[in-house]
């Protein structure tokens, strides 16, 4: 197996598994809403309802970033995760907004005489269950993400990761209510308010780094210094300098120029080029696109 085959199969294997939990713990928030009384819990549920979605964004968008490149997409089809994180982070702030408009219609009517039923125990120990499989789904999947240097597992990670900070506010709503009494019912849809914040914040991480690659912001001055030591590890090389850097999906693009020696045969300057990329390529992936310029020394004080 190949180590792009290794990388759609991890993902896909992370992600199923996040689908299927996803789509059982969906039905118990959602039961345990309805029989508990419990807005907030409600709202948990289709909070879990959108990461069912997400995955199924994850899963098209591994498949389709691991195509090869080909004469209509030179730098290859990566930026498919990077289009799937974006539209994860949309899809989290479209729960966020539903969520946040739903308590706040609550709340106008507790305000105009409206009575809440009190949440019930149901509602509150799925709150607890939703807690610990979210938060160990969310590690599962950001040590995953991160192994494979994934855009959209990162982004699907912080979507679990949401749904666990939004049951937190989730079982305070429900706790304050079901152990202080009735007239506490309203911590529920505010915390449902609280829960929408979360997945706001959420959505508003992911779309920042997903702008910052579509932009094609630099990956920064100590990748830039990275790139500049590995290259005069190589023999011969000098002064690497005009550093580019950018993201494509998974991979990294690197552009630069370097100094050798005048009298360097060319067949030498080749094989040094040669080795500066497998040093690149080590250190940042094997998909990484490299285009190096070798110049003679003499031409330094021409720049």
């Amino acid at each position: 197996m190949t180590t792009l085959q290794k990388r759609i199969s991890q993902a896909q294997k992370v992600t199923l598994q996040g689908l299927v939990i996803n789509l059982v713990l969906t039905l118990v928030k959602f039961l345990a809403g309805v029989w508990g009384h419990s807005a907030a819990m409600v709202a948990d549920a289709v909070h879990s309802l959108s990461d069912t979605a997400t995955d199924l964004v994850v899963l098209a968008s591994v498949k389709l970033s691991a195509k090869p490149a080909d004469s209509g997409h030179t730098y290859g089809h990566g930026r498919f995760e990077t289009l799937a994180a974006a539209v994860i982070a949309l899809a989290l702030a479209g729960v966020g907004a539903k969520i946040l408009i739903g308590a706040i219609h609550t709340i106008v009517g507790v305000a105009q005489g409206k009575t809440l039923p009190a949440p019930g125990a149901i509602a509150l120990w799925a709150a607890v269950l939703s807690i610990v499989i979210k938060e160990w789904l969310y590690r599962y999947t950001l040590r995953t993400a991160r192994a494979l240097d994934s855009q959209s597992l990162l982004a699907n990670a912080w979507h679990h990761r949401s749904d666990a900070l939004s049951s937190i506010g989730t079982l305070a709503g429900i706790g304050g209510a079901f152990f202080l009494g009735a007239q506490w019912t309203l911590l529920d849809p505010l915390a449902a308010v609280v829960v929408s914040l979360f997945i706001f914040d959420a959505a508003w991480h992911i779309l920042k780094n997903v702008w910052r690659e579509f932009s094609d912001a630099s990956l920064g001055e100590q990748t830039v210094h990275q790139i500049s030591r590995l290259c005069q590890e190589v023999p011969g090389v000098c002064s690497p300098h005009d550093i580019k850097t950018r993201r494509i999906g998974p991979h990294v693009s690197i552009e630069l120029h370097l100094y050798v020696q005048d009298d360097t045969p060319f067949v030498q300057v080749h094989h040094m080029t040669e080795q500066a990329e497998q040093k690149l390529r080590r250190h940042f992936g094997p998909g990484t696109f490299i285009i190096i310029h070798p110049e003679p020394l003499s031409a330094r004080g021409h720049h």
